[in-house]
């Protein structure tokens, strides 16, 4: 292993997640706001503890109470007169269902005085979620969507139909109470309204739509399940205000500064990168191949979201795949590294944030009996990667705004 590579792939991901973090931006979007009657918070997603901090720092006793539905391991702590709950991603479990109806229950009944302080982040799909169907066919359609390689539209666009508060429910059950929303983008191009499947927003998919994915994907579903897909979800809310104050532009902005900190030329390839993760490591591969003889120290940055398309049995996540797809291209380049990693510090339903190789990656796998090809057909990057030294461990950090590639070339 390169040890430079992996200390500056280190560095870049430590210091662009700290850059995203969501407490500033919660900042800016709350102060100077005045709020005449109750005040109460909701925050859901990878990030709604870190932004319930924020609110609450900044607002202090203002907020009346609060509740906040996140992942497991993502609470780090109480947060006066807030109720925090951990729950399932990427399916929801019970966990989910209780905190959501716990967050239903406390902006009921308000007036048109009221505020509800909505912090909304990625992975909200599946922390807040009050199925109309059972929780066992609802986990068992995402767990399909999952598996079959759909994009997050596409998921989102089913989970909406199915779902009790996604889809601008929530706004509409918070009524006639204002709505006060502050949103970390995860998805490509900031779609308001797929963020966390838009439970604050007025929708702009249709049954049609829903139809389409079903049929594209053949989903699995019950005759009740069906039949909601014609439901329409609200296309109007005039009690909602929202600001979208984190995105992936902002992670790829904070890793070109640090790249060029540590002497590589960044270049932006794309914030919008939505293909299957093999062939985004394979194309970053491509990238680095074509500019070795370049004599220039090079990082080529790409953000977005990537899908995993199962058909194996093993453990790992998009980021890890990219990186294991890109390691045969770069294959005996001694001065070469790609690294990819998810902003939230979890990549799939594993405890690594991302995976790292290098010019020496496939022989060190070689050397152990393994092949890049058959492990990424058995999708179980974590383990080869963790034979390597190849994975990258940051624990929950508190942001969630997409996912970051880079791939460093050395002079």
């Amino acid at each position: 292993m390169n040890q430079t590579l992996r200390n500056h792939a280190d560095e870049i991901v430590r210091k662009a997640i700290a850059a995203v973090q969501p407490d500033a931006a919660v900042e800016r979007a709350l102060k100077g706001k005045e709020f005449p009657g109750r005040v109460l918070l909701v925050s859901v997603g990878k990030a709604a503890w870190q932004m319930a901090r924020a609110a609450s720092d900044c607002l202090g006793s203002r907020i009346e109470n609060g509740i906040v539905v996140t992942k497991y391991d993502h609470v780090m702590g109480p947060i006066a007169n807030f109720t925090c709950v951990e729950a399932g991603h990427p399916v929801p479990d019970e966990n989910s269902f209780q905190g959501t109806q716990l967050a239903l229950d406390l902006v009921s009944d308000l007036t048109e005085k009221d505020t509800v302080l909505f912090m909304l982040s990625g992975g909200g799909s599946a922390l807040f979620e009050k199925p109309l169907v059972s929780g066992e066919e609802l986990q068992d359609i995402t767990g399909q969507l999952l598996a079959c390689g759909a994009d997050i539209v596409e998921i989102n666009t089913i989970r909406k139909r199915l779902s009790a508060v996604k889809g601008g429910r929530f706004a509409q059950f918070c009524q006639p109470a204002k709505v006060e929303a502050v949103v970390l983008s995860d998805i490509l191009g900031d779609p308001l309204d797929m963020i966390a499947s838009g439970p604050a927003c007025a929708d702009s998919a249709t049954a049609e739509d829903a139809w389409r994915i079903q049929k594209k994907y053949d989903l699995k579903m019950s005759e009740a399940a069906l039949r909601l897909l014609d439901v329409e979800t609200p296309k109007t809310l005039d009690n909602v205000h929202t600001q979208i104050n984190g995105s992936v532009r902002e992670l790829c902005s904070a890793a070109g500064r640090v790249c060029k900190s540590l002497g590589y030329e960044p270049i932006l390839l794309t914030d919008q990168l939505c293909c299957q993760a093999k062939e985004a490591g394979s194309f970053l591969a491509s990238i680095l191949k074509t500019h070795v003889g370049s004599g220039k120290a090079l990082a080529f940055i790409a953000g977005g979201e990537t899908v995993v398309k199962l058909t194996g049995h093993g453990l790992g996540g998009r980021n890890q795949e990219i990186a294991l797809a890109a390691a045969a291209g770069i294959s005996g380049m001694s001065n070469a590294a790609v690294f990819s990693v998810g902003s939230d510090g979890t990549d799939g339903p594993t405890d690594a944030a991302g995976g790292y190789v290098d010019g020496d990656t496939e022989k060190e796998l070689k050397d152990l009996g393994l092949t890049i090809d058959s492990v990424l057909q058995d999708n179980d990057a974590y383990h080869a990667l963790q034979k390597v030294g190849g994975l990258i461990m940051t624990g929950p950090t508190g942001t969630n705004v997409n996912d970051v590639a880079v791939a460093l070339l050395q002079a």
